[in-house]
């Protein structure tokens, strides 16, 4: 498969080839050619000039039209997700599931006119006049992309910004980056007007970190790790931030669980998507009551995972992104046994995969627990009480999605007080969210701004406010 970089559509000239390769088993899965400095001027000054925006109809019939394009190739991007980057069958029908959801919110609320109107003489300084307020597009949005969910992330880019009739210069990661320029073809194939979206690749220094900088794009959304999050916040300069950063989310559960959900929730919580959701479960807290009995659970639940080639259907588990990805994850499991945790099982690597791995006495202050472990990692540390899970929850740095199993209300609506972060989910996973509602965290996991399809169209947008004599 061979691709290129496009600027409202048309291929760019540079020489560069990225060649994009299978995590699992090396092969060579396209090539594309990589765009410059010069063409990621070219591609904003394109958007800023952009001027025919359609109408809020038009919009909407340009999403549905690509969600039905998506629909008719689900299979066939789900294959190519798995091709790129490693993922399970199982995980990449599903995420082409969500991405299908994403078009459909967003063309739903293309058609939404959130405007107010004010009636100007109700106090004494007042005159009889009505205020209005209705929403338009910016010039130019920015965004750029991970590769752990790289087409749901795109499209959680792109579609509101269509919604919302602001022009788009996307940054796929390079992982993983002929997903998003198939995505492109089918957004240009249902009408969108080629200006509104351009798709580049390369290297950081010629296109993400101007991207970042360029004084015309009026927003800059943002999907990775908090430390580029971080900088990306340092050098963007006056423009408006959408950061959606790492993750450390926690899973509580209580002596009153239900012990065979809670289970359930700890093992597709820390094992979808090969554990590289930064809404993944990456610590399990349980009361010391329940945790001989949830351990041995989970361990079973576990060899349930099936580790293996991604275009199996028996195979739950697929590769991380890279060999490097997954030395890394080696490295993070060696410290937890010197510093005392024990493997029950799992814990084995070969080449980009990482199996499953249970791993019990785990230190409260090691790596592992206090910094993000993007992978399939279940460490599980015991907790006295409610009251030393949720000081335990809130130790870290992150603040984005948590978890608590437990049938006491009570005990779940102290945790939904007293947790400092983004989401908290009773009885469910921590990433548990329709595409639709608000999405972000707090701390190192985000400045508090909400993604989400009807968070995002108000990102892509400013409020104009307008009086008229009445």
């Amino acid at each position: 498969m061979k691709l290129t970089s496009l600027i409202a559509g048309n291929p760019v000239r540079g020489r560069e080839v990225l060649e994009v390769f299978n995590p699992y088993d090396g092969s060579r899965v396209g090539t594309v050619r990589m765009a410059t400095h010069d063409d990621l001027d070219t591609a904003v000054a394109v958007a800023c000039e952009f001027t025919e925006t359609p109408t809020r109809f038009a919009r909407a019939e340009i999403l549905e039209k690509t969600r039905l394009a998506l629909e008719s190739q689900r299979e066939k991007f789900a294959r190519l997700i798995t091709a790129e980057a490693g993922l399970a069958l199982r995980e990449t029908r599903y995420e082409v599931g969500r991405t299908l959801d994403v078009l459909r919110f967003a063309a739903m609320e293309a058609l939404r006119d959130d405007g107010q109107i004010f009636s100007g003489d109700i106090s004494a300084q007042g005159k009889a006049r009505k205020i209005f307020t209705t929403r338009e597009p910016l010039r130019c949005a920015g965004a750029i992309t991970p590769f752990n969910h790289p087409l749901n992330q795109i499209a959680h880019k792109i579609a509101p910004a269509i919604a919302a009739g602001t022009p788009i210069v996307l940054k796929p990661s390079e992982k993983t980056p002929l997903t998003a320029l198939k995505f492109a073809e089918l957004l240009y194939a249902a009408g969108l007007p080629s200006r509104m979206l351009s798709v580049l690749l390369g290297p950081t220094s010629e296109i993400a970190e101007p991207l970042v900088r360029h004084t015309d794009v009026d927003v800059l959304a943002f999907t990775g790790s908090e430390a580029i999050g971080k900088r990306i916040a340092t050098i963007a300069g006056y423009k408006k931030l959408v950061l959606e950063l790492g993750g450390n989310d926690p899973l509580i559960v209580l002596n009153d669980a239900d012990l065979e959900l809670a289970v359930t929730l700890a093992a597709e919580g820390s094992f979808r998507n090969s554990g590289q959701r930064c809404t993944a479960v990456k610590r399990i807290l349980v009361e010391e009551k329940v945790a001989p009995e949830f351990t041995k659970r989970l361990v079973a639940k576990t060899k349930e995972y099936v580790c293996g080639d991604p275009t199996d259907e028996k195979t739950r588990v697929g590769t991380v992104i890279s060999e490097s990805a997954a030395l890394q994850l080696e490295s993070v499991l060696q410290d937890a046994v010197a510093a005392g945790a024990k493997v029950l099982c799992g814990g084995k690597r070969r080449g980009a995969q990482f199996e499953p791995t249970v791993i019990t006495k785990v230190p409260r202050e090691c790596r592992m627990v206090v910094t993000e472990s993007f992978g399939p990692l279940a460490p599980i540390i015991t907790v006295r009480d409610l009251d030393d899970a949720l000081a335990l929850a809130n130790s870290t740095a992150y603040g984005l999605s948590s978890a608590i199993a437990t049938t006491n209300l009570n005990h779940a609506l102290k945790a939904i007080k007293t947790l400092r972060c983004g989401t908290v989910n009773v009885n469910e996973v921590p990433g548990f969210r329709v595409e639709c509602s608000p999405f972000g965290g707090i701390k190192d996991s985000g400045l508090g701004v909400k993604e989400g399809v009807i968070e995002a169209i108000k990102a892509y947008s400013f409020v104009k406010t307008f009086s008229l004599p009445w």
